[in-house]
């Protein structure tokens, strides 16, 4: 047992000293290149190979022993064909896929922004973009700034279509509306089309606790409904009408994008599930992302485009290190099993 243990200290104290030795290396290395290089990578997938990947494990799967080598044999000859077929046909379209998450703040737009740039690079004429929206809404500037960056592709010509499979309310219909085609899921959420604030009001509660509050403000509207101050008739008008100007602003955004669509009979602030959306004229056609995508590998190349942040060195370093401590813990408690230490 003593022996057993002495071994398992200088097995301990032998990891511990490689992973100070190798961080320490590292750590110099990196310093000495001035940084971690680059923080964002490009990552790009191609739908089309998936598919066919995962169909071909299904077939192999699904087939009798006997038959798989034939079949591999047939996957080998149908890829040297679609790749004659791809370099006589190097005006192919392709159709390019980004994904729009949203929060309350938009926190993605400016991920997205340089995706739609990384996009408009490469695009030719006759390509396609499908952006996967999803987004409740938020802060009207955030959401404008989101739905500008998607314009970006319409006012460069391409065709762009956007689909939802969830949720595109309110900022998030506001981006939804910038694309040629708008295709929602059955049971998808579309449309809040209003302007919504709500601002708390505690002056009568610090009134009754005999504590003042004075807002000083430079500018008659500088201030209209405040949290602490007592408001007036006159600020909440004022807020009032703020709040009726970014409406219009917003109708006037949506119906320049869907001229058809009649914007008073749907800007009331209520929401729509997709296959009531589509008879007012708040969608195009039904149908899920999935559904669409794999529709178009039928005649186009399917790709996917994300910029990714990269974790710092350390970051990935510490990490790597944890797991190799906790695979070198595991190996010695199976070693220990095998040995029958732990009898009872």
């Amino acid at each position: 047992m003593n022996e057993w243990l002495t071994d398992f200290g200088m097995f301990l104290a032998q990891l511990v000293a490689v992973v100070v030795i190798v961080t320490l290396g590292v750590l110099v290395v990196m310093r000495a290149r001035g940084g971690d290089g680059e923080r964002v990578r490009l990552r790009v997938e191609e739908l089309n190979d998936d598919r066919r990947r995962r169909r071909r494990r299904l077939q192999l799967a699904a087939s009798e022993p006997g038959a798989r080598k034939r079949l591999q044999k047939a996957f080998r000859r149908d890829d040297k064909a679609r790749g004659k077929r791809q370099g006589d046909d190097d005006a192919s379209s392709m159709v390019w896929v980004l994904d729009f998450h949203g929060d309350l703040k938009a926190s993605v737009t400016g991920r997205f922004a340089e995706e739609v740039s990384a996009v408009l690079d490469v695009a030719g004429e006759k390509d396609e973009v499908v952006v996967r929206l999803e987004s409740p809404g938020g802060l009207v500037h955030a959401y404008g700034h989101a739905a500008a960056e998607l314009d970006r592709l319409r006012q460069a010509g391409l065709s762009t279509t956007v689909c939802v499979d969830k949720v595109a309310a309110s900022g998030g219909y506001l981006m939804a509306c910038c694309a040629d085609r708008l295709r929602v899921a059955p049971f998808a959420v579309l449309g809040s089309i209003g302007v919504v604030a709500q601002v708390p009001n505690l002056h009568r509660l610090l009134k009754r606790h005999d504590v003042d509050v004075e807002v000083l403000t430079a500018g008659r509207y500088k201030r209209t409904l405040t949290v602490f101050g007592e408001n007036t008739e006159e600020g909440r008008e004022k807020f009032l009408e703020d709040l009726e100007t970014v409406h219009g602003l917003f109708k006037r955004y949506v119906s320049e994008r869907r001229p058809d669509l009649d914007i008073e009979a749907v800007s009331t602030g209520e929401i729509w599930y997709g296959q009531d959306a589509l008879p007012r004229g708040l969608a195009d056609e039904l149908g899920t992302s999935e559904a669409y995508l794999v529709e178009r590998m039928a005649s186009a190349r399917v790709v996917t485009l994300r910029l990714e942040r990269r974790q710092p060195l350390v970051e990935r370093l510490g990490l790597t290190v944890s797991r190799g401590l906790e695979h070198g813990v595991e190996r010695v408690v199976e070693g220990l099993e095998a040995r029958g230490w732990q009898k009872r």
